[in-house]
C-alpha cells in the first residue's frame, strides 16, 4: 500500500526547515496550489460564492457588454472568447448564451490549472479548449477575455517597514505553526514614493505575477486587438495595508494556520494593473464599482425580467441583485477595469 498522503501544512513546514524561511508570495503559491488540486471551492458546500454563481445575470450581461464591442468593432469572425479561472464555467455558459443571441458564437479558451475545476467546467462547457497560462492560447486573433476573481488569488509579496527601512516579509515554521517575520532589506525604489515614509510596521503588497499576466495579455491585445475585463476585489488606489485573508466555509480564517485547506487571497491593486497596461500600450477605462457598472448595463432591466417570467422566484432574483450591486455586499467593494486594444471600441458602462 503507498503511504497516506501528507497534510499540505507538514510537507510545506518541512519545506520551509529544509530550505529556511520563504517569501509571502512562496508561500501562498504552494498553499493554493495545494488548495486547488484536489477540490470544487465553489458554492454552499465549498468556501466561497462568486458573482456568477450568485445569478445568471452577471455572466449575462458580460456576454452582452463583449458582444456588442465585438459587433462595433465589425464583427471579427476569428475571435477567441478566453476567461482566466473561469471557475465552475457559469459564467462562461451565460455569457456565452447571451452572446450567441447577438450572433456572436467564439471559440472558447480556458486558463485553468485546477484538474478538479477543469471537469467541472467540461460539463457546463464542452467545446472549450484548455491551457496552463495565457501565453500557450492560439495567436494571431482578437480575444474577448474576462478575468474575475482571478487577479485576488495570484501570490503576492508582502514588504513590511521597519526602523531599519523596508524589508521582504517571510514565513517560517516553528512547532508546527507558520509565523511571518522580517527579512532581507528591500531598495527604496521598490516602494512608491507615496508609501515610502510610513510608519514602522506598515505593510505593502505587491503582485509581480499580476503584473507579468497583465503585460501578457496586454502584448496579445495590441497585436491581435480585443478587450479584457477584470473584475475583482480590491483598491482603485496603490496603498498600503495587508489583505491577505484565509476563507474556509464562507467564513474568514487566519491565513498562517492550516495553508493547503483554505483559500488564500489578496486584495487587487487596481492601478498597478492599470499603470502595466497602459505602459503595454493599451487604453485603461476604470476601475468602477460592481455595482454601477452592472447598473449601467442594464441589471434592473433583467432582474426585472427574470421576475416577471417566474413570478414565484422574485424575491430570490431580487436579493441575487442586491448582493451584486448594493455598495454594502459587492457592489462597491468589487470592481471593474478595461483593458481596449488600439482601434477597438470602449464597452458599455465606464462612462
Amino acid at each position: 500500500m503507498s503511504p497516506e498522503p501528507r497534510p499540505p501544512g507538514e510537507w510545506l513546514a518541512r519545506l520551509i526547515e529544509s530550505g529556511g524561511p520563504m517569501s509571502v508570495a512562496n508561500y501562498m503559491t504552494v498553499a493554493n496550489a495545494h488548495y486547488y488540486a484536489d477540490r470544487d471551492p465553489l458554492g454552499a458546500a465549498g468556501d466561497f460564492t462568486t458573482a456568477p454563481e450568485i445569478s445568471q445575470m452577471f455572466g449575462e450581461l458580460i456576454g452582452l457588454c463583449l458582444a456588442d464591442v465585438w459587433q462595433r468593432a465589425g464583427r471579427p469572425e476569428d475571435t477567441l472568447y478566453v476567461e482566466l479561472g473561469p471557475g465552475r464555467g457559469t459564467l462562461a455558459a451565460d455569457a456565452l448564451r447571451a452572446m450567441a443571441r447577438a450572433e456572436l458564437e467564439p471559440e472558447v479558451h480556458f486558463v485553468e490549472i485546477s484538474p478538479i475545476l477543469r471537469g467541472v467546467q467540461a460539463e457546463r462547457v464542452p467545446q472549450a479548449h484548455w491551457h496552463d497560462n495565457p501565453a500557450v492560447m492560439p495567436a494571431n486573433a482578437p480575444l474577448l477575455v474576462v478575468a474575475n476573481e482571478f487577479f485576488d488569488a495570484l501570490p503576492a509579496r508582502q514588504l513590511l517597514a521597519t526602523e531599519r527601512g523596508w524589508r521582504e516579509r517571510l514565513v517560517r515554521a516553528e512547532e508546527g505553526a507558520f509565523l511571518p517575520t522580517a527579512g532581507p532589506p528591500v531598495p527604496d525604489a521598490a516602494i512608491p514614493a507615496h508609501i515610502r515614509a510610513a510608519p514602522p510596521g506598515t505593510i505593502l503588497e505587491t503582485s509581480p505575477v499580476s503584473l507579468a499576466v497583465v503585460r501578457q495579455l496586454a502584448d496579445r491585445l495590441v497585436q491581435n486587438g480585443g478587450i479584457a475585463l477584470i473584475v475583482d476585489y480590491g483598491h482603485a488606489r496603490t496603498s498600503a495595508g495587508e489583505t491577505l485573508q484565509a476563507v474556509s466555509g464562507h467564513a474568514y480564517a487566519d491565513p498562517w494556520a492550516e495553508p493547503g485547506e483554505r483559500d488564500l487571497t489578496v486584495h487587487v491593486d487596481f492601478e498597478a494593473l492599470g499603470t502595466a497596461a497602459a505602459e503595454a500600450g493599451m487604453r485603461v477605462l476604470g476601475p468602477v464599482g460592481q455595482g454601477a457598472w452592472l447598473t449601467a448595463l442594464g441589471i434592473d432591466a433583467r432582474a426585472a425580467a427574470l421576475a416577471r417570467a417566474a413570478p414565484e422566484r422574485a424575491a430570490e432574483v431580487e436579493a441575487a441583485r442586491d448582493r451584486l450591486v448594493a455598495p454594502e455586499q459587492m457592489g462597491s467593494l468589487f470592481k471593474v477595469m478595461a483593458l481596449v486594444a488600439p482601434g477597438w471600441p470602449d464597452p458599455a458602462g465606464f462612462a
